[in-house]
């Protein structure tokens, strides 16, 4: 695997912390840009359980749900609870570091993601990378020869994790609507 997919990997989550962080600084909330940004982000949120309730990592190549529309609907989701943040902060500086660093690292692991897919599937990969755009959804779900009738399961949502990009979402908000509170005469 290439190494700088590898580097970009690696750091996207520990950049994160401390992108956060500035983030936080640099924000100046107020109860509209938090309830706008709230709204926009919960549509992420949904979109990413709606995703993670199709994903099953490591055992099929998913292709239904909204896979059939967009190949990486989690990321997609992400750039949403990325731009819902932007607004809720209500700070130029801090929509300018969420810009940059999703369109650094997330381009670079949807294509390493891309290449260990078409590893693993082969040609089937590729069939489904040919009808599926990699981010931007088609309008009208894909469809594949082969590919099965799955539906959204709870269970798989839970077993994606995914309820943690929703704690931490709501505590995000809560912590831009404390700074708001205290910045109160």
């Amino acid at each position: 695997m290439n190494s700088g997919y590898v580097f970009f990997s690696r750091w996207r989550v520990r950049l994160g912390y401390p992108l956060a962080v500035a983030v936080l600084w640099f924000a100046r909330p107020t109860p509209h840009s938090i309830v706008i940004g709230g709204v926009i982000g919960l549509f992420g949120l949904w979109l990413r359980a709606y995703a993670a309730g199709y994903l099953h990592k490591h055992e099929i190549l998913t292709i239904t749900g909204p896979y059939a529309r967009t190949r990486n609907p989690l990321y997609l989701g992400s750039a949403f609870l990325a731009l819902g943040v932007a607004v809720a902060t209500h700070s130029w500086v801090s929509s300018v570091f969420l810009g940059v660093y999703f369109t650094i690292f997330y381009p670079i692991v949807m294509r390493r993601e891309e290449v260990e897919l078409r590893e693993h599937y082969g040609a089937r990969f590729d069939e489904y990378a040919r009808a599926v755009p990699l981010f931007i959804p088609r309008v009208i779900a894909a469809k594949l020869s082969g590919s099965s009738v799955a539906t959204f399961s709870l269970a798989q949502y839970r077993k994606n994790r995914e309820y943690q990009a929703a704690i931490g979402f709501l505590f995000l908000l809560v912590l831009l609507f404390l700074m708001w509170r205290l910045r109160l005469p």
